[in-house]
Protein backbone atom coordinates (compact mmCIF):
# COMPACT_ATOMS: atom_id res chain seq x y z
CA UNK A 1 0.00 0.00 0.00
CA UNK A 2 1.49 2.93 -1.37
CA UNK A 3 0.68 6.99 0.00
CA UNK A 4 -3.10 6.06 0.85
CA UNK A 5 -4.89 9.30 1.78
CA UNK A 6 -8.78 8.55 3.03
CA UNK A 7 -10.99 11.38 4.14
CA UNK A 8 -14.41 11.31 6.08
CA UNK A 9 -16.71 14.40 6.09
CA UNK A 10 -13.75 16.62 4.52
CA UNK A 11 -11.42 15.34 7.55
CA UNK A 12 -8.33 13.62 6.72
CA UNK A 13 -7.51 10.71 8.59
CA UNK A 14 -4.73 8.39 6.20
CA UNK A 15 -1.95 11.28 4.77
CA UNK A 16 0.15 9.36 2.59
CA UNK A 17 0.81 5.95 4.53
CA UNK A 18 3.22 3.22 3.31
CA UNK A 19 2.93 -0.37 4.68
CA UNK A 20 4.50 -3.52 3.25
CA UNK A 21 4.22 -6.86 3.61
CA UNK A 22 5.71 -10.35 2.83
CA UNK A 23 5.15 -13.99 2.61
CA UNK A 24 5.62 -15.60 6.01
CA UNK A 25 6.34 -12.26 8.35
CA UNK A 26 4.13 -10.77 11.42
CA UNK A 27 4.19 -7.43 10.55
CA UNK A 28 3.44 -5.23 13.71
CA UNK A 29 1.56 -2.06 13.00
CA UNK A 30 1.43 0.46 16.00
CA UNK A 31 0.24 3.80 16.56
CA UNK A 32 -2.33 5.20 19.37
CA UNK A 33 -6.10 4.59 19.12
CA UNK A 34 -7.15 7.36 16.63
CA UNK A 35 -3.30 7.33 14.55
CA UNK A 36 -5.57 5.48 11.79
CA UNK A 37 -4.53 1.79 12.03
CA UNK A 38 -7.87 0.64 11.93
CA UNK A 39 -8.83 3.02 8.80
CA UNK A 40 -6.03 1.46 7.18
CA UNK A 41 -6.84 -2.33 7.44
CA UNK A 42 -10.37 -1.60 6.55
CA UNK A 43 -8.97 -0.22 2.86
CA UNK A 44 -6.93 -3.47 2.87
CA UNK A 45 -9.91 -5.75 3.75
CA UNK A 46 -12.28 -3.90 1.18
CA UNK A 47 -14.48 -2.38 4.13
CA UNK A 48 -13.56 1.57 2.86
CA UNK A 49 -11.50 2.12 -0.26
CA UNK A 50 -9.13 4.93 -0.67
CA UNK A 51 -9.38 8.77 -1.52
CA UNK A 52 -9.72 8.77 -5.46
CA UNK A 53 -6.72 9.47 -7.16
CA UNK A 54 -4.88 8.05 -3.88
CA UNK A 55 -1.33 6.05 -3.87
CA UNK A 56 -2.50 2.60 -4.97
CA UNK A 57 -2.22 -1.12 -3.93
CA UNK A 58 -0.37 -3.86 -5.34
CA UNK A 59 -1.23 -7.08 -4.71
CA UNK A 60 0.85 -10.12 -5.63
CA UNK A 61 2.39 -7.88 -8.09
CA UNK A 62 -1.29 -6.60 -9.61
CA UNK A 63 -2.49 -3.37 -8.68
CA UNK A 64 -6.26 -3.58 -7.21
CA UNK A 65 -8.77 -2.00 -5.41
CA UNK A 66 -11.52 -3.88 -3.71
CA UNK A 67 -15.23 -2.70 -4.15
CA UNK A 68 -16.36 -4.91 -0.62
CA UNK A 69 -15.12 -6.82 1.97
CA UNK A 70 -16.14 -10.20 0.46
CA UNK A 71 -13.83 -9.34 -2.61
CA UNK A 72 -10.99 -9.03 -0.49
CA UNK A 73 -11.71 -12.04 1.20
CA UNK A 74 -12.06 -14.11 -2.09
CA UNK A 75 -8.67 -12.74 -3.10
CA UNK A 76 -7.37 -14.32 0.52
CA UNK A 77 -7.50 -11.53 2.79
CA UNK A 78 -9.41 -12.08 6.31
CA UNK A 79 -9.66 -10.27 9.58
CA UNK A 80 -10.00 -10.81 12.86
CA UNK A 81 -11.84 -8.14 14.94
CA UNK A 82 -10.78 -6.56 18.24
CA UNK A 83 -14.39 -6.22 18.44
CA UNK A 84 -16.19 -9.82 18.47
CA UNK A 85 -18.74 -9.65 15.61
CA UNK A 86 -20.41 -13.45 15.62
CA UNK A 87 -23.39 -14.06 15.54
CA UNK A 88 -24.94 -15.22 19.08
CA UNK A 89 -27.99 -17.49 18.30
CA UNK A 90 -26.19 -19.57 15.64
CA UNK A 91 -23.67 -22.89 16.32
CA UNK A 92 -19.89 -22.01 16.16
CA UNK A 93 -20.29 -24.38 13.07
CA UNK A 94 -22.38 -21.74 11.64
CA UNK A 95 -20.37 -18.82 12.31
CA UNK A 96 -17.28 -20.36 11.53
CA UNK A 97 -18.81 -21.04 8.33
CA UNK A 98 -20.55 -18.10 7.28
CA UNK A 99 -20.12 -16.34 4.35
CA UNK A 100 -19.79 -19.86 2.74
CA UNK A 101 -22.10 -22.04 0.51
CA UNK A 102 -23.21 -24.58 2.45
CA UNK A 103 -23.20 -28.31 0.69
CA UNK A 104 -27.30 -29.62 0.30
CA UNK A 105 -28.28 -33.31 -0.43
CA UNK A 106 -30.70 -34.11 -2.96
CA UNK A 107 -33.96 -33.11 -1.01
CA UNK A 108 -32.07 -29.43 -1.28
CA UNK A 109 -31.42 -30.11 2.83
CA UNK A 110 -28.13 -28.98 4.19
CA UNK A 111 -25.74 -31.47 5.14
CA UNK A 112 -25.30 -30.50 8.58
CA UNK A 113 -22.39 -33.21 9.96
CA UNK A 114 -20.59 -32.24 7.06
CA UNK A 115 -20.58 -28.55 8.23
CA UNK A 116 -19.74 -29.35 12.18
CA UNK A 117 -17.28 -32.40 10.86
CA UNK A 118 -15.35 -28.85 9.08
CA UNK A 119 -15.87 -26.56 11.71
CA UNK A 120 -14.64 -29.07 14.00
CA UNK A 121 -11.47 -29.76 11.90
CA UNK A 122 -10.55 -25.93 11.35
CA UNK A 123 -11.38 -25.83 15.64
CA UNK A 124 -8.74 -28.99 16.30
CA UNK A 125 -6.40 -27.28 14.10
CA UNK A 126 -5.66 -24.02 16.43
CA UNK A 127 -6.00 -26.89 19.51
CA UNK A 128 -9.55 -25.96 20.62
CA UNK A 129 -12.01 -28.45 21.72
CA UNK A 130 -15.28 -26.73 21.51
CA UNK A 131 -17.85 -29.04 20.35
CA UNK A 132 -19.08 -26.88 16.85
CA UNK A 133 -22.32 -27.98 17.68
CA UNK A 134 -22.78 -25.46 21.14
CA UNK A 135 -24.41 -22.03 20.76
CA UNK A 136 -22.34 -19.28 20.23
CA UNK A 137 -24.44 -17.48 23.33
CA UNK A 138 -23.22 -20.12 25.57
CA UNK A 139 -19.28 -19.08 25.16
CA UNK A 140 -17.21 -17.12 27.58
CA UNK A 141 -15.68 -13.94 25.73
CA UNK A 142 -11.79 -16.03 25.66
CA UNK A 143 -14.19 -18.58 23.95
CA UNK A 144 -15.56 -16.46 21.27
CA UNK A 145 -12.45 -15.05 20.14
CA UNK A 146 -10.83 -18.28 19.27
CA UNK A 147 -14.21 -19.28 17.40
CA UNK A 148 -12.99 -15.69 15.37
CA UNK A 149 -9.90 -16.83 15.02
CA UNK A 150 -11.01 -20.29 13.28
CA UNK A 151 -13.22 -18.41 10.86
CA UNK A 152 -11.09 -16.28 9.41
CA UNK A 153 -8.55 -19.48 9.13
CA UNK A 154 -10.91 -21.21 7.32
CA UNK A 155 -10.38 -19.22 4.46
CA UNK A 156 -7.52 -20.16 3.87
CA UNK A 157 -6.36 -16.90 4.03
CA UNK A 158 -3.01 -15.47 2.59
CA UNK A 159 -2.75 -12.38 4.19
CA UNK A 160 -4.43 -12.15 8.07
CA UNK A 161 -5.12 -9.14 9.62
CA UNK A 162 -5.20 -9.73 13.45
CA UNK A 163 -6.45 -6.96 15.58
CA UNK A 164 -5.78 -6.99 19.40
CA UNK A 165 -6.39 -10.95 19.14
CA UNK A 166 -5.31 -11.71 22.59
CA UNK A 167 -7.27 -9.17 24.48
CA UNK A 168 -9.61 -11.27 26.32
CA UNK A 169 -7.57 -14.98 26.08
CA UNK A 170 -5.57 -16.44 28.88
CA UNK A 171 -1.99 -16.85 28.94
CA UNK A 172 -1.95 -20.49 27.71
CA UNK A 173 -4.56 -19.50 25.13
CA UNK A 174 -2.23 -16.98 23.69
CA UNK A 175 0.77 -19.27 23.70
CA UNK A 176 -1.29 -21.44 21.97
CA UNK A 177 -1.88 -18.47 19.63
CA UNK A 178 1.65 -17.99 18.95
CA UNK A 179 2.38 -21.56 17.67
CA UNK A 180 -1.00 -21.08 15.12
CA UNK A 181 0.94 -17.91 14.19
CA UNK A 182 4.24 -19.77 13.43
CA UNK A 183 2.56 -22.53 11.66
CA UNK A 184 1.01 -20.00 9.44
CA UNK A 185 4.61 -18.12 8.98
CA UNK A 186 5.63 -21.50 7.61
CA UNK A 187 3.23 -22.21 5.30
CA UNK A 188 3.55 -18.34 3.74
CA UNK A 189 0.77 -16.22 5.01
CA UNK A 190 1.43 -12.65 5.63
CA UNK A 191 -0.06 -11.48 9.06
CA UNK A 192 -0.90 -7.91 10.09
CA UNK A 193 -0.72 -7.81 13.89
CA UNK A 194 -1.99 -5.24 16.01
CA UNK A 195 -1.82 -5.14 19.88
CA UNK A 196 -0.92 -2.36 22.61
CA UNK A 197 1.19 -5.46 24.68
CA UNK A 198 4.48 -4.40 23.91
CA UNK A 199 6.19 -8.01 25.10
CA UNK A 200 3.86 -9.65 22.51
CA UNK A 201 5.43 -7.20 20.05
CA UNK A 202 8.93 -8.05 20.44
CA UNK A 203 8.11 -11.58 21.02
CA UNK A 204 6.49 -12.55 17.40
CA UNK A 205 7.11 -9.71 15.27
CA UNK A 206 9.41 -9.31 12.20
CA UNK A 207 8.70 -6.00 10.96
CA UNK A 208 6.89 -2.96 11.95
CA UNK A 209 5.35 0.13 10.74
CA UNK A 210 4.11 3.34 13.08
CA UNK A 211 0.98 5.54 12.63
CA UNK A 212 0.56 8.94 14.24
CA UNK A 213 -2.14 10.86 13.65
CA UNK A 214 -2.83 9.39 10.45
CA UNK A 215 0.58 9.86 9.18
CA UNK A 216 3.04 7.34 8.42
CA UNK A 217 5.59 7.87 10.68
CA UNK A 218 8.60 4.36 10.11
CA UNK A 219 8.32 1.19 9.23
CA UNK A 220 11.43 -1.75 9.18
CA UNK A 221 12.76 -4.71 11.33
CA UNK A 222 11.73 -4.77 14.86
CA UNK A 223 14.91 -5.57 15.67
CA UNK A 224 15.99 -2.19 14.76
CA UNK A 225 14.16 -0.49 17.81
CA UNK A 226 13.49 -1.16 21.65
CA UNK A 227 10.12 -0.66 23.55
CA UNK A 228 11.28 2.86 24.73
CA UNK A 229 11.89 4.38 20.89
CA UNK A 230 8.78 2.61 19.32
CA UNK A 231 6.64 4.09 22.55
CA UNK A 232 8.33 7.39 21.20
CA UNK A 233 7.59 6.83 17.59
CA UNK A 234 4.20 6.12 18.71
CA UNK A 235 3.16 9.33 21.14
CA UNK A 236 6.07 11.67 20.54
CA UNK A 237 6.99 11.82 24.21
CA UNK A 238 9.30 9.60 25.96
CA UNK A 239 8.22 6.72 28.18
CA UNK A 240 9.54 7.80 31.46
CA UNK A 241 6.67 10.48 31.01
CA UNK A 242 3.89 8.62 30.44
CA UNK A 243 2.89 6.41 33.32
CA UNK A 244 1.83 7.23 36.96
CA UNK A 245 4.97 6.80 39.40
CA UNK A 246 3.30 8.06 42.87
CA UNK A 247 0.28 9.96 44.11
CA UNK A 248 0.99 12.36 46.31
CA UNK A 249 1.40 11.00 49.98
CA UNK A 250 -1.36 13.65 51.38
CA UNK A 251 -3.71 13.04 48.82
CA UNK A 252 -4.11 9.11 50.73
CA UNK A 253 -6.84 8.85 53.56
CA UNK A 254 -5.44 7.65 56.36
CA UNK A 255 -6.84 4.17 57.47
CA UNK A 256 -8.35 4.87 60.84
CA UNK A 257 -11.45 6.46 59.34
CA UNK A 258 -14.89 4.31 58.15
CA UNK A 259 -14.18 2.48 54.78
CA UNK A 260 -16.05 3.48 51.87
CA UNK A 261 -16.66 0.28 51.46
CA UNK A 262 -16.28 -2.92 53.66
CA UNK A 263 -16.64 -6.92 52.62
CA UNK A 264 -16.96 -9.74 55.63
CA UNK A 265 -16.67 -13.32 54.61
CA UNK A 266 -18.55 -12.58 51.09
CA UNK A 267 -19.12 -15.53 48.41
CA UNK A 268 -21.54 -16.36 45.00
CA UNK A 269 -20.73 -19.97 45.36
CA UNK A 270 -19.36 -20.29 42.51
CA UNK A 271 -16.14 -18.26 41.95
CA UNK A 272 -16.01 -16.04 44.92
CA UNK A 273 -14.86 -17.57 47.97
CA UNK A 274 -15.18 -15.89 51.22
CA UNK A 275 -13.69 -12.57 50.75
CA UNK A 276 -12.82 -10.08 53.36
CA UNK A 277 -11.76 -6.36 52.60
CA UNK A 278 -11.80 -2.82 53.18
CA UNK A 279 -11.81 -0.01 51.35
CA UNK A 280 -11.17 3.54 52.27
CA UNK A 281 -11.89 7.13 50.67
CA UNK A 282 -9.24 8.10 48.91
CA UNK A 283 -7.53 4.86 48.06
CA UNK A 284 -6.79 3.18 44.85
CA UNK A 285 -6.66 -0.71 45.52
CA UNK A 286 -5.71 -2.97 42.80
CA UNK A 287 -6.77 -6.32 42.54
CA UNK A 288 -4.37 -8.58 40.67
CA UNK A 289 -4.64 -12.18 39.72
CA UNK A 290 -4.72 -14.91 36.89
CA UNK A 291 -7.93 -14.79 34.29
CA UNK A 292 -10.49 -17.24 36.56
CA UNK A 293 -9.13 -16.32 39.67
CA UNK A 294 -12.42 -14.90 40.37
CA UNK A 295 -11.48 -10.66 40.32
CA UNK A 296 -14.82 -9.78 37.86
CA UNK A 297 -16.92 -12.16 39.73
CA UNK A 298 -16.13 -9.86 43.13
CA UNK A 299 -16.66 -6.92 41.67
CA UNK A 300 -20.28 -8.34 40.15
CA UNK A 301 -21.14 -9.40 42.95
CA UNK A 302 -20.37 -6.23 44.77
CA UNK A 303 -22.79 -4.21 42.44
CA UNK A 304 -25.45 -6.80 42.19
CA UNK A 305 -24.72 -8.23 38.77
CA UNK A 306 -24.19 -12.01 40.52
CA UNK A 307 -25.95 -13.37 43.54
CA UNK A 308 -24.67 -12.75 47.07
CA UNK A 309 -25.34 -15.78 48.88
CA UNK A 310 -23.13 -15.24 52.25
CA UNK A 311 -21.42 -12.84 54.05
CA UNK A 312 -22.17 -9.00 54.62
CA UNK A 313 -21.40 -5.52 52.43
CA UNK A 314 -21.31 -2.44 54.22
CA UNK A 315 -20.95 0.95 52.82
CA UNK A 316 -19.61 3.71 55.77
CA UNK A 317 -19.84 1.14 57.99
CA UNK A 318 -23.54 0.45 57.21
CA UNK A 319 -24.86 -2.90 56.55
CA UNK A 320 -26.63 -3.06 52.67
CA UNK A 321 -28.41 -5.22 50.54
CA UNK A 322 -27.67 -5.08 46.97
CA UNK A 323 -30.01 -7.42 44.55
CA UNK A 324 -29.36 -5.42 41.27
CA UNK A 325 -27.42 -2.64 40.08
CA UNK A 326 -29.94 -0.10 40.41
CA UNK A 327 -30.05 -0.63 43.99
CA UNK A 328 -25.94 -0.07 44.19
CA UNK A 329 -25.79 2.76 42.07
CA UNK A 330 -28.61 4.02 44.86
CA UNK A 331 -26.06 3.73 47.10
CA UNK A 332 -23.23 5.27 45.45
CA UNK A 333 -21.63 2.17 44.08
CA UNK A 334 -20.89 3.18 40.25
CA UNK A 335 -19.22 -0.45 37.77
CA UNK A 336 -17.12 0.21 34.87
CA UNK A 337 -17.11 -3.18 33.07
CA UNK A 338 -14.92 -5.39 31.28
CA UNK A 339 -16.43 -5.22 27.84
CA UNK A 340 -17.31 -1.28 26.95
CA UNK A 341 -18.92 -2.64 23.82
CA UNK A 342 -21.12 -4.87 25.34
CA UNK A 343 -21.68 -3.66 28.94
CA UNK A 344 -20.90 -0.55 29.17
CA UNK A 345 -22.23 1.63 25.77
CA UNK A 346 -25.35 1.93 23.67
CA UNK A 347 -23.69 1.61 20.32
CA UNK A 348 -26.59 3.24 18.46
CA UNK A 349 -26.51 6.64 20.96
CA UNK A 350 -24.38 9.99 20.99
CA UNK A 351 -21.55 10.48 23.55
CA UNK A 352 -23.73 12.88 25.62
CA UNK A 353 -26.59 10.13 25.56
CA UNK A 354 -24.40 7.62 26.99
CA UNK A 355 -22.49 9.93 29.50
CA UNK A 356 -25.81 10.73 30.59
CA UNK A 357 -28.07 7.87 30.63
CA UNK A 358 -27.38 6.49 34.52
CA UNK A 359 -29.08 9.86 35.58
CA UNK A 360 -31.46 10.32 32.58
CA UNK A 361 -34.18 10.42 34.94
CA UNK A 362 -33.16 13.64 36.67
CA UNK A 363 -32.90 15.54 33.98
CA UNK A 364 -37.06 15.23 33.59
CA UNK A 365 -39.43 18.30 34.74
CA UNK A 366 -43.36 17.82 34.42
CA UNK A 367 -42.60 14.75 32.19
CA UNK A 368 -39.99 16.38 29.42
CA UNK A 369 -36.27 16.63 29.31
CA UNK A 370 -34.19 19.34 30.25
CA UNK A 371 -31.83 19.72 27.52
CA UNK A 372 -30.27 22.42 28.20
CA UNK A 373 -29.16 21.28 31.25
CA UNK A 374 -28.03 18.11 29.79
CA UNK A 375 -26.12 19.80 26.88
CA UNK A 376 -24.43 21.63 29.75
CA UNK A 377 -23.20 18.91 31.96
CA UNK A 378 -22.48 16.58 28.98
CA UNK A 379 -20.15 19.21 28.04
CA UNK A 380 -18.75 18.86 31.26
CA UNK A 381 -17.60 15.82 31.38
CA UNK A 382 -16.24 15.84 27.88
CA UNK A 383 -14.32 18.93 29.11
CA UNK A 384 -13.28 17.16 32.03
CA UNK A 385 -12.02 13.49 31.43
CA UNK A 386 -10.45 15.17 27.80
CA UNK A 387 -12.76 13.19 25.71
CA UNK A 388 -12.15 13.88 21.88
CA UNK A 389 -14.79 13.76 19.98
CA UNK A 390 -16.31 16.12 17.00
CA UNK A 391 -18.93 17.18 19.15
CA UNK A 392 -21.35 15.80 22.07
CA UNK A 393 -23.72 14.21 19.54
CA UNK A 394 -21.45 12.02 17.43
CA UNK A 395 -22.38 8.56 17.78
CA UNK A 396 -20.46 6.99 20.31
CA UNK A 397 -18.73 4.24 18.21
CA UNK A 398 -16.92 6.98 16.35
CA UNK A 399 -14.64 7.44 18.82
CA UNK A 400 -11.57 5.77 19.59
CA UNK A 401 -10.75 2.79 22.23
CA UNK A 402 -9.50 5.40 24.72
CA UNK A 403 -12.29 7.75 24.39
CA UNK A 404 -14.91 5.41 24.58
CA UNK A 405 -13.82 4.45 27.82
CA UNK A 406 -13.74 7.87 28.89
CA UNK A 407 -17.46 8.11 28.00
CA UNK A 408 -17.92 4.86 30.50
CA UNK A 409 -16.17 6.29 33.08
CA UNK A 410 -18.56 9.97 33.00
CA UNK A 411 -21.40 7.77 32.77
CA UNK A 412 -20.55 6.96 35.82
CA UNK A 413 -19.35 10.03 37.35
CA UNK A 414 -22.66 11.76 36.89
CA UNK A 415 -24.14 9.74 39.82
CA UNK A 416 -21.53 11.33 41.83
CA UNK A 417 -20.54 7.64 43.57
CA UNK A 418 -18.36 7.12 46.55
CA UNK A 419 -16.99 3.71 45.20
CA UNK A 420 -15.97 2.78 41.87
CA UNK A 421 -15.42 -0.77 40.51
CA UNK A 422 -13.05 -1.09 37.66
CA UNK A 423 -12.86 -3.80 35.80
CA UNK A 424 -9.78 -3.70 33.33
CA UNK A 425 -10.36 -0.28 32.39
CA UNK A 426 -7.78 0.58 30.40
CA UNK A 427 -7.60 -2.81 28.52
CA UNK A 428 -7.65 -2.05 24.45
CA UNK A 429 -6.67 1.62 25.00
CA UNK A 430 -3.47 2.41 23.52
CA UNK A 431 -0.36 3.68 25.94
CA UNK A 432 -1.19 7.74 25.64
CA UNK A 433 -4.93 6.87 26.29
CA UNK A 434 -3.90 4.84 29.22
CA UNK A 435 -1.60 7.51 30.50
CA UNK A 436 -4.66 9.52 30.84
CA UNK A 437 -7.02 7.29 32.09
CA UNK A 438 -4.60 6.27 35.05
CA UNK A 439 -4.36 10.18 35.50
CA UNK A 440 -8.50 10.58 36.04
CA UNK A 441 -8.11 7.87 38.40
CA UNK A 442 -5.72 9.43 40.70
CA UNK A 443 -7.90 12.42 40.48
CA UNK A 444 -10.88 10.99 41.79
CA UNK A 445 -9.04 8.95 44.38
CA UNK A 446 -7.37 12.65 45.38
CA UNK A 447 -10.62 13.95 45.39
CA UNK A 448 -12.29 11.41 47.87
CA UNK A 449 -13.17 8.70 45.63
CA UNK A 450 -12.92 5.03 46.70
CA UNK A 451 -11.60 3.06 43.64
CA UNK A 452 -11.11 -0.83 43.58
CA UNK A 453 -9.55 -1.45 40.54
CA UNK A 454 -8.78 -5.30 38.62
CA UNK A 455 -5.73 -5.17 35.76
CA UNK A 456 -3.98 -7.69 33.80
CA UNK A 457 -1.21 -5.46 33.29
CA UNK A 458 0.92 -5.49 36.43
CA UNK A 459 2.73 -2.63 35.69
CA UNK A 460 -0.52 -0.50 35.81
CA UNK A 461 -1.59 -1.98 38.91
CA UNK A 462 1.52 -1.30 40.59
CA UNK A 463 1.86 2.32 38.82
CA UNK A 464 -1.74 3.30 40.22
CA UNK A 465 -2.66 1.17 43.19
CA UNK A 466 -2.30 2.54 46.84
CA UNK A 467 -2.36 -1.22 48.44
CA UNK A 468 -2.67 -4.54 45.96
CA UNK A 469 -4.61 -7.58 47.05
CA UNK A 470 -3.80 -10.92 44.92
CA UNK A 471 -6.95 -13.49 44.58
CA UNK A 472 -6.34 -16.86 43.35
CA UNK A 473 -8.97 -19.95 43.02
CA UNK A 474 -11.77 -16.94 44.49
CA UNK A 475 -9.87 -16.37 47.53
CA UNK A 476 -7.27 -13.36 48.67
CA UNK A 477 -4.18 -14.82 48.53
CA UNK A 478 -2.25 -11.95 49.63
CA UNK A 479 -2.41 -8.11 50.65
CA UNK A 480 0.53 -6.06 49.68
CA UNK A 481 1.07 -2.18 49.96
CA UNK A 482 2.73 -0.17 47.16
CA UNK A 483 5.91 -0.48 48.51
CA UNK A 484 6.69 -4.43 49.12
CA UNK A 485 4.74 -5.31 45.81
CA UNK A 486 6.86 -6.39 42.86
CA UNK A 487 5.48 -8.17 39.94
CA UNK A 488 7.64 -11.32 41.25
CA UNK A 489 5.51 -11.08 44.83
CA UNK A 490 2.52 -10.63 42.60
CA UNK A 491 2.70 -13.49 40.47
CA UNK A 492 4.22 -15.68 43.52
CA UNK A 493 0.37 -15.56 44.99
CA UNK A 494 -2.00 -15.38 41.93
CA UNK A 495 -0.65 -18.91 40.89
CA UNK A 496 -1.67 -20.20 44.69
CA UNK A 497 1.73 -19.76 46.53
CA UNK A 498 1.50 -19.09 50.40
CA UNK A 499 4.15 -18.22 52.33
Amino acid sequence: MDSINKSFSGVQVLKNVNIELYKGEVHALMGENGAGKSTLMKIMAGVYQPDRDSGKIVYKGNEERWNNPMEARNKGISVIHQEISLSPNLSIGENILMGTKFKKNKLGLVKWNEIYETADRVLKSIGSSLNPKANVSTLSVAQQQMVEIARALSFNSEILIMDEPTASLTDKEIEKLFGIIEELKKKGVAIVYISHRMDEIFKISDRLTVLRDGNWIKSGPISETSPDNLVKLMVGRELSDLFVKERKQETIRPKDEVPALELQGISDKNLVDNVSLKLYPGEIVGLAGLVGAGRTELIRTIFGLSKLQEGRILLDGEDVQINNPIEAMKLGIAHVPESRKEQGLLPNLSVKENILMAQLPTYRKYRLLQTKRMDHDAERYIKELGVKTASKEQNVMGLSGGNQQKVVIAKWLSISPKVLLLDEPTRGVDIGAKTEIHKIICKLADQGLAVLMVSSELPEVLGVSDRILVMHEGKLRAELSREEATQEKIMYFATGEVK
